[in-house]
């Protein structure tokens, strides 16, 4: 028999997801944020003509190095000393970097910032999902985790908006008052009761060699990682240079990275909704991710073969290539499914970020084909590429709707 529906809702909507959903919102809100603040900020610099890309750029790998080392970071720490710790330890880490950031004087304060607020950055989404996937039932932990995310993604369009309105400094400040806020409501936030009955174990925790120990482990942990290829291919390639796309597909009118990003995280909201959901309803992660990841090869074909359109068409086809992606949810709630309560946490903060800096070799892979093959077949192969990568990886993965997490990685 099944619940009432709003014993349902109730469920779902309960502390733990809400506080979880506002920390990722306050965690893409400042993700987001520095790429909207970069001319301002670095013009107040004193930098100047092509070293605001080049400077740009510094700051930016500045941001994903401290991403990618404080994903195994906070990783291990989680599984460790516990899901509650990393939350706490990551949003006041990003929010202090945060207010620092509205006071830099100098590029390499700015880099040093930018690092520790990507380190910090790392562990909120992994945490998040791990805490909640463990303290949810089997049956309605997607749900949460699709509410984290669809919530958290929504701090894209807040970022655009505050971005906008405010001055760079204060657009900094209020993201590190937000994330302040947030660390005091977590005080009444509860430990995984799964987790606290390994805590005190002898068992292995948090040994991220263990990944690399064994192939079974491994390749699953791979596969984790190569079905978010699509993701970032939209967003690093088709999105980031779509002012060059646009161009060379004769758009009639002109084209900002800027609002593309802002129309591709609206999708984005609603993609992250949808596959959520979605894999509550068919009862299946699997299915709803290759559903979603052919939709983006299909997008990813329109984008890259229609000529003339409108800005608002141009625009609207962003929107739908933020939906196609918005798997997220289910990505990072499928890599939490895959893993023993001693690995989980390390799983699902690295994943996400190891994806994230797969940008670095997919815009290497496009640079260096586009001089032989143009802007639209350079695109088309590295596109084609991570399509079939992605969806190699998902069709090697189990299936892990309604699994019980309550289990231990061997040595």
């Amino acid at each position: 028999m099944n619940p009432p529906k709003e014993n349902l809702i109730k469920n779902i909507l309960n502390a733990t997801v809400l506080i979880s959903a506002l920390g990722y919102f306050v965690d893409i809100y400042d993700l987001i944020l520095f790429g909207i603040v970069r001319i301002p900020s670095l013009t107040y610099l004193g930098i100047k003509g092509e070293q605001l890309i080049s400077v740009g750029v510094l700051l930016l790998n500045s941001q994903m190095a401290g991403m990618l080392i404080g994903g195994i970071i906070f990783g291990i720490w989680g599984d460790k000393k516990g899901r509650l710790s990393v939350l706490f330890g990551s949003i006041f880490l990003y929010s202090i970097a945060n207010l620092l950031n509205a006071f830099v004087t100098s590029v390499g304060m700015y880099a040093v910032l930018r690092f520790v607020a990507g380190v910090g950055l790392a562990g909120e989404l992994g945490a998040a999902v791990t805490l909640v996937s463990e303290v949810m039932s089997k049956e309605t932990r997607g749900y949460g985790t699709a509410i984290v995310a669809t919530i958290g993604v929504t701090g894209a369009i807040f970022a655009a908006i505050i971005g906008d309105m405010f001055p760079w400094q204060w657009a900094f400040i209020i993201g590190g008052i937000l994330g302040l806020i947030l660390l005091v409501l977590r005080i009444k936030m509860f430990e995984s009761g799964m987790y606290q009955s390994i805590q005190n174990s002898k068992v292995s925790k948090g040994n991220f060699l263990m990944l690399f120990t064994s192939s079974d482990r491994f390749f699953r942990y791979l596969y984790c990682i190569l079905i978010g290829l699509p993701i970032w291919f939209v967003v690093g390639i088709l999105i980031t240079f779509s002012p060059e796309f646009a161009k060379v597909l004769g758009v009639q009118g002109p084209i900002s990275a800027g609002n593309s990003i802002l129309f591709t995280y609206t999708g984005l909201i609603f993609g992250d909704f949808a596959s959520g959901f979605l894999s509550q309803y068919m009862k299946s992660r699997k299915k709803i991710v290759t559903i979603f990841i052919l939709l983006t090869a299909i997008f990813i074909l329109v984008y890259l073969f229609t000529s003339g359109l409108t800005v608002t068409m141009f625009y609207g086809l962003c929107v739908l290539l933020g939906i196609s992606i918005g798997y997220w949810a289910v990505f990072v709630t499928t890599a939490s499914e895959q893993f023993g309560t001693n690995l989980r946490s390390t799983v699902t903060t690295t994943v996400p970020n190891f994806i994230r800096g797969s940008v670095l070799p997919i815009t290497f892979a496009f640079t260096t084909l586009r001089p032989a093959f143009g802007m639209i077949y350079s695109a088309l192969l590295v596109g084609i590429v991570s399509i079939l990568i992605a969806l190699f990886a998902i069709y090697k993965l189990e299936e892990t709707y309604s699994k019980d997490l309550n289990y231990l990685e061997e040595n």
